[in-house]
């Protein structure tokens, strides 16, 4: 799944550099895996907001 969210985001113009699995909840038994979407710059922030917005405004067209 990282692969596939790292591809979108990055059609979208957003890298996020710390996107991977989570290696702990991969570990657990119980819990299901989790994707950790790590830190980023306010300037990424900026970009995934920006994206996520134009995708919002496009789905309301």
């Amino acid at each position: 799944m990282t692969t596939e969210l790292r591809e979108a985001l990055a059609r979208a113009g957003v890298v996020l550099p710390s996107l991977r699995p989570d290696p702990v909840s991969i570990a657990h038994r119980y819990m299901p895996p989790l994707v950790e979407l790590g830190r980023c710059s306010m300037e990424v922030a900026r970009q995934l907001a920006d994206a996520l917005a134009e995708r919002s405004r496009g789905e309301r067209a």
